[in-house]
C-alpha cells in the first residue's frame, strides 16, 4: 500500500458498507483503506460474498450508499449529485463483467459504440474508433455480428473494446474470466495487462489466484476486510496521455438512434402495433373527411340552387312577452344599412322585402296564388332563369310553378306577357291593404322564389301614399370563403331588450339553413370521429402494455446504460422515442389507408353525386399525426419514468 504522503490517483478511505433486511444488519464491508494509480493491474481476491463486487460498484460510482470516502485525484466522490455519478461514469469508468452484459439487439460494433454515443465525436469518427478497437482485440470480422453468434471469449473481448471505447482512466472487471476457458482467460489477461500499460487503472475482482498473479498487486479480501496485500511487481511506467475527444452525456440523439435499431431487431411486435395505431388514426381521419365531403355536397346542391356568396339578414324582434310584432316591427333603417355596408368583404347591400301576406299574379281568367313572393336580389341565380330575364321595372319573375298555373299547356308563353300582380300589407294603423299593378312577366326560374324589382313594389306602394321599407338585406360577399366570417359578424351585432342584451339580427333563408346544416355536419363528423378516437385509446394502452414488457426485457440493458454513464432522463428519453416512433409510424400509415380508401372511393362518388365525397385534407392528416403522437407519449411516460428508476446494480445482477 502506498504511503498517504503520496497522493495517489484514487483512494479509499475506511469504506463500510451494509445491508439490511428488515431491521436486521449485515456488514459486507468493514473499513477499506486502499489507493491506486494509473499503471496498476491490481486484482482483488476473495471468496464469493466476501464483499469484491459491493466495492467495485462503490469504486465505479453505481452505489454511493456507503460510508467513508473514495478520493479521485484528491476530490471525494462522497457528496457527489446523481449528474455528477453519471458523469464519473462516462468520462472516467469503464466495466468489464463476467457475464459480458453485450446487449443482444446490437450488433458488436453497435455495442462498442454505446459510449461513444456520450461523445462529441462525429458519427463517422465513432464507427472508426470502435472498429479500430474490436481489430485490437482480435474480433475485425465479427463486427457486424451479433453477440449470440460469438463465443464466449469473443464476447468478453467485445466487452472489453466498449469498456475501452470512451477512453476511461479506469477499468473495473467484475470476474472476467469467470465464463472462460483456459486459454480464452490468458487471453483475456493479457488484454488487461496491454491496457494497464496504456496509462491506465486495471481493477480486476476474481476469486482465482491465477488469475490475480497476472497483476501488478493483489489485494485478498476476507469477510469485508483487507486481509493481505500483495505487491507482486512495479506499476508500468507510462507516459500521461491526453483525451483524444471530449466524454459527454447520452445525446437525444443518441438515445434516438438506439430506440430505432431496438424497434428493428423487434419487427414484427412492434410492425403490429403500427397497425393497431393506423387503425384508430385512419378512422378519426376518415370520419372527418367525410363530413366535411358531405358538407361540401350539401353545400354544393343548395349553392347549385341559389348563391352561396349572398346572405339574407332581417331584424331580429322579441316575441317572448306574448305581443304581436307591430307592421313596422322588422323594418330595416338606413343605419342598418350603413353598419352592414361597413363589415369587410361585403361587396354590396340590397334592399329587400318580403311580402308574409303573400301575393297573387291574375293572367286572363287564370289566378295563381303566391305564397313566397320577395323583390329580386342575389340570393337567386341569374342562370337559373331558364327563360328570359331578371324582373326590371314593371316587372315579374315568375317560378316554373306559378306559370303553369296560368298555362298550363305552354307555361314558357307567359313569357312577355302582361298580368296583374296584387301584393296584400297593412298601412300605418295595420289595416289591410291591397297594392295592385299591371306588369309583364321578364322570365321564369327554375328554382327559387316569385319576385319583382324593389323599385317595383316601391311605386305600387307609393300609389297607396304608403312608404316601402325594406324588411331584410341581402348582402353579397367577394369570397365564399368569407362568407362564414361574415355571417359571424352580422351574429355579433346585439341590442337591449328589457334590460336584456339580445342578437339585433337573424339570418334567414338558405343561408341561414345551410349554416345551421353545416353546424349539425360538422357536430356528427367530430362525434363520428370522437367514438373512433377510442381506437386511439386501445392503441395507448397496446402500447403501454408494451413498453412495460420491453422495460422487463431490458431490465439488464437498462443497467448497462447505467453503468456506461446514462442519465435517468436519457432512459427516458430512449423509451418515449420509441413510444413517439411507434405513434408517428401509426399515423402515417394510418394516414395513408385514408388516402387509399379515398383514392378508390371518390371516383365512384363523382360518377354518381359528381363530387368527393372522402375529402382528406392536410390539416386532417396533421391532426391524425399530432394526436398519434401526442397519445403514444403519453402512454410512456409511465413506462419509461419506471424504466428511469431501476437500480443499475440490480438489473446488472438479474438473470
Amino acid at each position: 500500500m502506498k504511503g498517504a504522503e503520496v497522493l495517489s490517483y484514487l483512494a479509499l478511505k475506511n469504506i463500510h458498507k451494509s445491508y439490511f433486511l428488515n431491521k436486521t444488519e449485515f456488514k459486507v464491508l468493514k473499513g477499506i483503506n486502499l489507493d491506486f494509480d494509473k499503471g496498476e493491474f491490481v486484482s482483488i481476491l476473495g471468496e464469493s460474498g466476501g464483499g469484491k463486487s459491493t466495492l467495485l460498484n462503490i469504486i465505479g460510482g453505481l452505489d454511493h450508499k456507503y460510508n467513508g470516502e473514495v478520493i479521485l485525484q484528491g476530490k471525494s466522490l462522497k457528496h457527489s449529485s446523481e449528474k455528477q455519478l453519471d458523469r464519473f461514469r462516462s468520462q472516467t469508468v469503464g466495466f468489464i463483467f463476467q457475464s459480458f452484459n453485450l446487449i443482444s439487439h446490437l450488433t458488436n460494433l453497435e455495442n462498442v459504440m454505446v459510449p461513444l454515443e456520450m461523445t462529441n465525436l462525429s458519427r463517422k469518427a465513432r464507427e472508426e474508433r470502435a472498429e479500430k478497437l474490436l481489430d485490437q482485440v482480435g474480433l475485425a470480422e465479427h463486427i457486424h455480428k451479433h453477440p449470440n453468434q460469438l463465443s464466449g471469449g469473443q464476447k468478453q473481448r467485445v466487452a472489453i473494446a466498449r469498456a475501452l471505447a470512451a477512453d476511461p482512466d479506469i477499468i473495473i472487471a467484475d470476474e472476467p474470466t469467470g465464463a472462460l476457458d483456459s486459454q480464452n482467460t490468458e487471453e483475456v489477461l493479457k488484454i488487461l495487462e496491454d491496457i494497464a500499460q496504456d496509462d491506465k487503472l486495471v481493477i480486476c475482482v476474481t476469486h482465482s489466484e491465477e488469475v490475480a498473479s497476472h497483476g501488478t498487486r493483489i489485494v485478498r479480501l476476507v469477510d469485508g476486510q483487507i486481509a493481505q496485500e500483495k505487491t507482486l511487481k512495479p506499476p508500468y511506467e507510462c507516459p500521461q496521455k491526453k483525451k483524444p475527444f471530449k466524454p459527454g452525456h447520452l445525446s437525444f440523439r443518441g438515445a434516438v438512434v438506439m430506440a430505432l435499431q431496438h424497434m428493428r431487431y423487434n419487427l414484427k411486435r412492434n410492425l403490429l402495433i403500427i397497425f393497431g395505431v393506423s387503425i384508430g388514426i385512419f378512422s378519426v381521419i376518415t370520419m372527418l373527411s367525410l363530413g366535411k365531403g358531405v358538407q361540401g355536397y350539401i353545400g354544393g346542391q343548395i349553392g347549385s340552387q341559389v348563391n352561396p356568396n349572398t346572405i339574407q339578414i332581417n331584424k331580429t324582434v322579441d316575441t317572448s312577452d306574448g305581443t304581436t310584432p307591430g307592421p313596422t316591427a322588422y323594418d330595416l333603417h338606413e343605419a342598418d344599412l350603413a353598419k352592414f355596408k361597413k363589415i369587410k368583404n361585403v361587396t354590396q347591400v340590397e334592399k329587400g322585402y318580403f311580402a308574409s301576406s303573400g301575393a297573387q299574379v291574375v293572367y286572363g281568367k287564370k289566378n295563381a296564388t303566391i305564397q313566397l313572393f320577395q323583390t329580386m336580389n342575389k340570393t337567386q341565380k341569374a342562370k337559373d332563369i331558364k327563360t328570359g330575364h331578371t324582373p326590371g321595372t314593371n316587372e315579374v319573375l315568375l317560378t316554373k310553378a306559378t306559370a303553369k298555373v296560368l298555362n298550363k299547356a305552354n307555361y314558357k308563353a307567359v313569357v312577355g306577357k302582361d298580368v296583374t300582380l296584387y301584393v296584400n300589407t297593412v298601412d300605418a294603423q295595420s289595416q289591410p291593404v291591397r297594392l295592385q299593378q299591371k306588369v309583364k312577366v321578364s322570365g321564369i326560374i327554375s328554382s327559387g322564389s316569385d319576385a319583382t324589382s324593389y323599385g317595383t313594389l316601391e311605386k305600387m306602394f307609393q300609389a297607396q301614399q304608403l312608404k316601402l321599407r325594406p324588411n331584410f338585406v341581402a348582402l353579397t360577399v367577394n369570397k365564399t370563403q368569407n362568407v362564414k366570417a361574415v355571417q359571424n359578424k352580422v351574429k355579433s351585432f346585439t341590442k337591449k331588450v328589457h334590460g336584456k342584451t339580445k342578437k339585433a339580427y337573424s339570418i334567414i333563408g338558405v343561408g341561414a339553413v345551410l349554416d345551421t346544416m353545416n353546424t349539425y355536419i360538422s357536430l356528427a363528423s367530430y362525434v363520428l370521429a370522437a367514438i373512433a378516437g377510442i381506437s386511439l385509446l386501445v392503441s395507448a394502452i397496446m402500447i403501454i402494455v408494451v413498453l412495460y414488457i420491453s422495460v422487463a426485457e431490458r431490465t439488464k440493458e437498462i443497467g448497462i446504460l447505467r453503468a456506461i454513464g446514462a442519465r435517468k432522463k436519457d432512459v427516458r428519453h430512449l423509451f418515449t422515442s420509441e413510444a413517439f416512433f411507434l405513434g408517428l409510424f401509426g399515423s402515417i400509415v394510418g394516414a395513408a389507408f385514408s388516402g387509399i380508401i379515398a383514392y378508390i372511393v371518390n371516383p365512384i362518388a363523382l360518377k354518381h353525386i359528381h363530387m368527393a365525397i372522402l375529402q382528406v385534407t392536410p390539416g386532417y392528416v396533421i391532426f391524425g399525426l399530432v394526436v398519434s403522437v401526442v397519445i403514444s407519449l403519453g402512454a410512456a411516460l409511465a413506462p419509461s419514468r419506471k424504466a428511469a428508476r431501476i437500480d443499475p446494480i440490480e438489473s446488472l445482477s438479474a438473470d
